[in-house]
């Protein structure tokens, strides 16, 4: 379940109540206006949070890009390229113990984490440059 729609079913029992007040139509739409821009202002409180959260990773993954210590800058492409070669031995069968799908689990979020890592400094660069 994304965030928004997380954010749509706690405002919509509100939105029910409201379609189902015993008053004027003007004023059940004047309700439901009000519903619907308190709706608003959550989600757009909620990207704004997301924003930062990005931009906060980016600044990391830049920071680590541009040490000046080579463990630092390279841990990365170190780790996926161990979690690839682990790939690739346990398809042909090579391994003693095959990965278990914890391992898998491990390897998707690694790789998931590498590519928004990449993404990031990529993106912190393109700022850094404007």
């Amino acid at each position: 379940m994304g965030i928004i729609e997380l954010i749509g079913g706690i405002f919509k029992p509100a939105a029910e109540l409201v379609d189902e007040l015993h008053t004027s139509e003007e004023e059940r739409l004047k309700h439901k206006e009000r519903l619907l821009e308190v709706q608003a202002i959550a989600m757009q409180t909620v990207f704004e949070y997301e924003s930062d959260t990005l931009q906060a990773r980016a600044a990391i993954v830049n920071s680590e890009a541009q040490s000046d210590h080579w463990i630092v800058a390279s841990w990365r492409p170190i780790v996926m390229l161990t979690l690839t070669a682990l790939v690739v031995v346990d398809s042909f069968g090579w391994l003693a113990n095959p990965l278990s799908g914890e391992a898998w689990l491990l390897l998707q979020i690694g790789l998931g984490g590498y590519v928004v890592g990449r993404s990031g400094e990529k993106i912190a660069k393109t700022i850094k440059q404007v």
